[in-house]
């Protein structure tokens, strides 16, 4: 299984979407606290210690470790004593903001095969959800990566926010970008994770010019198959391609509660790194036996839509906090509906192509769980 390992809960920025909606004051009378019971003790960083983590990994003969935060590379000592330990026991991944990527020590840092990088499209888009100079830096300490022999997999993880629906125009800028060109992408909407966000006037008209604007990359991400032979590593497409063409129905595509844990700062496991602090959805902790941690899955709408078995749920955060009212989780489903849709209608082209040995089906072979949430 594929475990976060959440290292701090502190970060090096404040996004838009992430720090400065959490401190709005509207959102603290979410209700969340009559739906769930929390436990707030949890300590800013991780106080795990690596021989427990390592026994508990040991009973685990699929463990993958994922370094996550918060921002991650605040705890660099940290993640190289857990390489130290484990670099023989263990693949790792990592979710990271990369504004300290240039501090952390190459031979280290090729110990990690796959990393996501939050980025959310071109320079201006970047600096205006992540701050003013987001973008050069990240940009400049990947390419200083490169050159130094990184070899692994670099994931743009974006933010779609309902202000700027450009999925197109901003996953093609990543992949065409002469200043770091992106062949693996995902990314997720803002949306249904805060309470007080929801405009229904506002995110119908988002939905609609999304939509465009997904079709039209579906299109792009098949022009370029033909193109140059290859399949870009669009996540959240390969994935139901890959269960399309293995006719394999899903779960929850991000793993929480199943096939992937997050491990906090106490040493907890939990369903996923966002419920953290819940405590209804804790699944035991480093003493326990790994295929025995409590297991969680969606319900409600998601359990009776005849898109569940390639969708899987979204997120188990959002389908059980239920913080949008239903006319707005009709409409986030509206996205998912589509994009499926849409690419079971271009299945006959994309086998066809299979077919012609312009690409193969292992194009689309993914890991699952590291990371990517996949449904956006």
């Amino acid at each position: 299984m594929h475990y976060h390992l959440i290292l701090t809960d502190l970060c090096n920025s404040q996004c838009k979407y992430c720090y400065e909606k959490s401190m709005k004051e509207a959102e603290l009378d979410n209700a969340l606290n009559k739906k769930f019971k929390f436990d707030f003790t949890e300590p800013t960083s991780s106080e795990v210690n690596i021989k427990n983590l390592k026994e508990f990994l040991a009973k685990d003969k699929q463990a993958v470790l994922i370094f996550y935060g918060g921002e991650p590379l605040l705890e660099i000592e940290k993640i190289k004593k857990i390489i130290d330990e484990l670099a023989d026991k263990v693949p790792f991944r990592m979710q990271t903001n990369a504004k300290l990527l240039n501090k952390f020590h190459i031979n280290y840092l090729k110990k990690i095969e796959k990393i996501l990088v939050s980025l959310d499209g071109n320079k201006e888009r970047t600096d205006l959800n992540r701050g003013k100079g987001t973008y050069d830096l990240v940009i400049n300490n990947l390419n200083q990566a490169k050159k130094q022999g990184y070899s692994g997999e670099f994931i743009a993880r974006m933010v779609i926010t309902p202000k700027y629906p450009d999925i197109f125009e901003q996953v093609k800028f990543l992949v065409e970008n002469k200043d770091f060109p992106f062949t693996s992408i995902h990314w997720q909407i803002d949306a249904g994770f805060y309470k007080f966000d929801y405009n229904k006037k506002d995110f119908t008209r988002f939905v609609k010019e999304y939509n465009v604007s997904i079709s039209k990359l579906i299109d792009y991400w098949i022009a370029d198959m033909k193109t140059n032979k290859r399949v870009l590593k669009f996540y959240p497409f390969i994935a139901i391609i890959e269960s399309l063409l293995k006719n394999q129905p899903t779960k929850l595509r991000c793993g929480a509660g199943h096939e992937g844990y997050a491990i906090t700062t106490s040493g907890k496991v939990v369903a996923c790194p966002i419920m953290n602090c819940i405590e209804d959805f804790k699944a035991g902790n480093l003493d326990s036996t790994p295929n025995k941690l409590n297991k969680f899955d969606v319900s409600g709408d998601c359990l009776a839509c005849d898109h569940r078995d390639l969708c899987g749920g979204r997120c188990l955060y959002w389908n059980q906090a239920q913080l949008w009212p239903a006319d707005g989780n009709k409409l986030i489903c509206n996205t998912i509906k589509h994009y499926i849709n849409e690419l079971k209608s271009k299945l006959p082209e994309i086998q066809n192509l299979i077919k012609q040995q312009t690409i193969k089906s292992i194009d689309f072979d993914y890991e699952k769980y590291f990371g990517p949430e996949i449904i956006p």
